[in-house]
């Protein structure tokens, strides 16, 4: 029941990091999967990476964040390349700003990358799969889409619209047979948390915090990312599962 051999998968800011591990994951068992970022170069060199894995990849170079050139670019893939079965809303971005500093700049990037580029993504492609009345959409949460930090005030609210726009995409398109669900991480290893990482203090209160006493490493993400794109969760929507080595049950 996981097998999603044939399937077309479409990963937004999978030339790196978490995007980049499920990407491999679906493509090992068996996907078609889209690598989309920003910079070109990167997006061919994990294509030609993830073919040398034996794993079927096109590279789809765009920014999200162009509601025209997304929308051109899945039209070309619907058209070129075949129906894209499962989305996952990987791409993001985090600012640390105390909350006194924000300016109108940096909410406006951060809204337009991690909600509004979310939501158009989703709809873009929701349109087909409405159509064909069949789809799966995953995004990629946070443990901030249910708790808060200092420092992280305009990514905290951005992932909490992502939690809001799980659950109403799901109330609206569920009858259409499409699922839209969510995948929380926790501290994940990563080139983005890496200065985290370098900071003994914030690394010890990482790993005493979490009950697996360790970070996440993105293939943790891998078993979760499989069953929401498989016919496995045919009957779950709405949902976040949360990643986190066990960090939200100790609030």
């Amino acid at each position: 029941m996981c097998d999603i051999s044939g399937r077309i998968c479409l990963v937004t800011g999978s030339s790196r990091g978490i995007g980049k591990a499920l990407a491999r994951a679906l493509g090992r068992a068996g996907a078609n999967v889209i690598i989309n970022g920003r910079t070109e170069e990167r997006v061919h060199e994990t294509v030609k990476e993830l073919r040398q894995e034996g794993i079927q990849a096109e590279g789809k170079p765009f920014d999200v964040t162009d509601s025209e050139v997304s929308r051109r670019c899945v039209d070309d893939i619907e058209k070129n390349i075949g129906p894209v079965h499962v989305l996952v809303n990987n791409a993001g971005m985090t600012l640390r700003t105390p909350a006194s500093d924000i300016d109108d700049s940096e909410w406006d990037r951060i809204m337009d990358v991690n909600v509004k580029a979310v939501f158009r993504m989703s709809q873009i492609v929701g349109q087909y799969m409405v159509a064909r009345r069949k789809g799966k959409i995953i995004m990629i949460a946070s443990l901030m889409s249910e708790g808060a930090r200092p420092g992280i005030l305009s990514y905290t609210v951005s992932k909490g619209a992502v939690r809001m726009m799980i659950k109403g995409l799901a109330v609206e398109w569920g009858q259409y047979n499409i699922q839209v669900n969510g995948i929380g991480p926790g501290y994940i290893e990563t080139e983005l948390t890496e200065p985290l990482r370098a900071d003994p203090e914030f690394d010890a209160w990482v790993r005493q915090r979490t009950p697996a006493g360790r970070w996440g490493k993105p293939d943790d993400l891998e078993g979760t990312a499989l069953f929401l794109a498989s016919d496995m969760s045919d009957f779950v929507n709405g949902q976040i599962i949360y990643v986190d080595g066990g960090w939200l049950a100790g609030l």
